[in-house]
């Protein structure tokens, strides 16, 4: 897990970009051609939805000539160079990439001008090079590459007619390579425990076209960070500037966790809306992080009251769910007003929480207390008898349109 590649001595990563996988997305036009037989990418991902077409690059040609680096709707990792409807350079992995609590680190090089055909596309996860393959084409010699025509747009996070396969996640630490095929030692190395993790790449040549985003301009997230043309932003805000990267992985709500089925993900996992379906069970949203010990302090921002809603809380990992979170949690804060757990009031009579309203929980996990806060305020009494466990932090909601909003450090909102 690259979320834990976080040294005392090493590079960190500041901010990454967050995508939201329908309209959010990069581009960048060369006015002469790169060098089509030469070129890398690299990029630190963290996924957010699975199970979709999704762009992490393409050349915005057409659908019968383009270059594109890809997650299919089977969750495997795709490159297809297409030139005339005909596959000029094709991998997919035969596994699949299902991890949204994760950092990992992609690197794509071509290198068509090379005397072995096998090593004219190379793909590396973390520092390693893919070499299982479901469909495996090479692209003949001195191929010219799609991606990076003259008059062509580099696209990040969407495909072609810039309309279709957004990325739903995050992405730090980009880098377009324009004139050399680059292992991933130019990007990242591994540590003593084994875990690949960045190195800084702001020394390296990155030719004519060329560039580097990492994304620490909130007002200009397509900042070139090595002094060249700035790329173009469309569907992207200043918040969408996060501190959720690859040396500091923060929790999100896990699309995963089966409870979770009914419900709507967005803003990188952060946000969660109810769909109305008749059951508690299926309006869970559980962090993909699990906490034991220590004190940690998590807000949410109620982005749509509704009667049905368990705002925040805490519930076991080992806890089956069966119900609501008052009835499973051992502490949830209730927007009627009241904290609940295991299937009771522990306090009522407070105020009511209100669209906007952003309520917080501080866990100290070592002890066994936590205190519920309100809009920055002590919410209730603080409540001493949290057994020793392992805990999600959670909501629910039973309503439709009921939803809210997380910031376990890096916040959707402002």
């Amino acid at each position: 897990n690259v979320g834990s590649a976080t040294a005392a001595t090493g590079f960190n990563v500041a901010n990454s970009c967050r995508f939201d996988g329908s309209s959010a997305s990069m581009k960048i036009t060369p006015g002469s051609n790169m060098n089509l037989l030469l070129m890398t990418w690299s990029g630190w991902i963290k996924r957010s939805g699975l199970g979709a077409l999704q762009s992490i690059f393409a050349a915005d040609n057409t659908t019968d000539s383009t270059g594109t680096l890809y997650f299919d709707a089977n969750d495997k990792l795709n490159f297809q160079n297409v030139s005339g409807n005909a596959d000029k350079g094709l991998k997919i992995t035969t596994r699949v990439f299902r991890d949204p609590s994760a950092w990992m680190h992609l690197v794509w090089a071509w290198d068509s001008a090379n005397s072995t055909a096998g090593d004219r596309i190379k793909i590396y996860v973390n520092g390693v090079r893919e070499t299982v393959f479901d469909s495996s084409t090479n692209p003949d010699v001195n191929e010219p590459s799609q991606l990076g025509e003259s008059g062509v747009a580099t696209l990040i996070g969407t495909y072609v007619g810039e309309d279709s396969r957004f990325w739903n996640g995050y992405m730090a630490e980009v880098v377009l390579i324009d004139g050399a095929a680059l292992a991933p030692t130019s990007f990242g190395e591994f540590d003593d425990s084994g875990v690949w993790k960045p190195i800084d790449v702001s020394g390296l040549t990155f030719g004519t076209h060329g560039f580097y985003l990492d994304f620490e301009a909130s007002g200009n997230l397509g900042n070139d960070a090595n002094g060249g043309t700035d790329l173009t932003e469309s569907g992207l805000a200043a918040t969408d500037q996060s501190t959720d990267t690859c040396t500091n992985n923060f929790a999100t709500l896990n699309p995963l966790i089966f409870e979770s089925s009914a419900n709507t993900f967005a803003e990188g996992n952060l946000k969660i809306t109810g769909s109305g379906a008749d059951s508690w069970t299926t309006h869970y949203g559980l962090s993909t992080i699990a906490v034991s010990t220590g004190k940690w302090f998590v807000e949410v921002k109620v982005t749509n009251a509704v009667t049905s809603q368990a705002i925040l809380g805490l519930i076991s990992t080992s806890q089956v769910i069966g119900s609501s979170l008052k009835d499973n949690g051992v502490a949830a804060v209730e927007r009627e007003g009241r904290i609940t757990g295991g299937g009771s009031n522990i306090q009522t009579g407070l105020t009511a929480f209100a669209t906007n309203d952003i309520a917080g929980i501080a866990f100290d996990a070592t002890n066994g207390t936590v205190q519920f806060y309100r809009n920055g305020s002590a919410y209730g009494n603080a409540i001493s008898s949290i057994a020793s466990d392992t805990y999600y932090f959670a909501t629910t909601h039973y309503d439709a349109a009921g939803s809210v909003e997380f910031n376990f450090g890096s916040p959707p909102y402002s």
